[in-house]
């Protein structure tokens, strides 16, 4: 497995599979073009067999955390640690930028994710209440 960071669309485009839904060309583009966006894809023999993408968060009195935005892992790439070291290989970006520490929201009830980030060394932070805002 290598783990690389995505600098073009292209290679955005080709990890489609590992999102919620179909990638659009002009979105990729926004999104490698965003300050403080990144997205890391590990390969499996050239396959883009997970994906993890953050965001640096920026606050007056607190300085840069990194959000874990979003985790995947194709399929049949499952149980064999990519998460995990997708999800360090993160926090490794984060520490380099000077960010002061790493989040991740998780739904309670998902425990592959629970455990996925435990095993990266996160450690509960409370529990709280995400509520949004739909603009669709």
């Amino acid at each position: 497995m290598e783990i690389r960071r995505a600098t073009t669309v292209p290679e955005l485009l080709a990890a489609q599979h590992l999102y919620d839904g179909p990638a659009r060309e002009e979105w990729a583009a926004r999104f490698l073009a965003a300050a403080g966006h990144l997205m890391l894809i590990a390969y499996v023999d050239g396959f883009p067999a997970g994906m993890v993408s953050g965001i640096e968060m920026l606050h007056p009195d607190k300085g840069v955390e990194m959000c874990l935005y979003e985790l995947s892992v194709d399929e049949d790439h499952r149980r064999r640690g990519i998460g995990r070291a997708l999800t360090k290989a993160l926090a490794d970006e984060a520490r380099a930028r000077g960010c002061y520490d790493m989040w991740v929201g998780v739904d309670t009830d998902n425990g592959a994710a629970l455990a996925t980030y435990a095993a990266a060394g996160a450690k509960p932070d409370g529990v709280f209440a995400m509520l949004t805002w739909d603009f669709s």
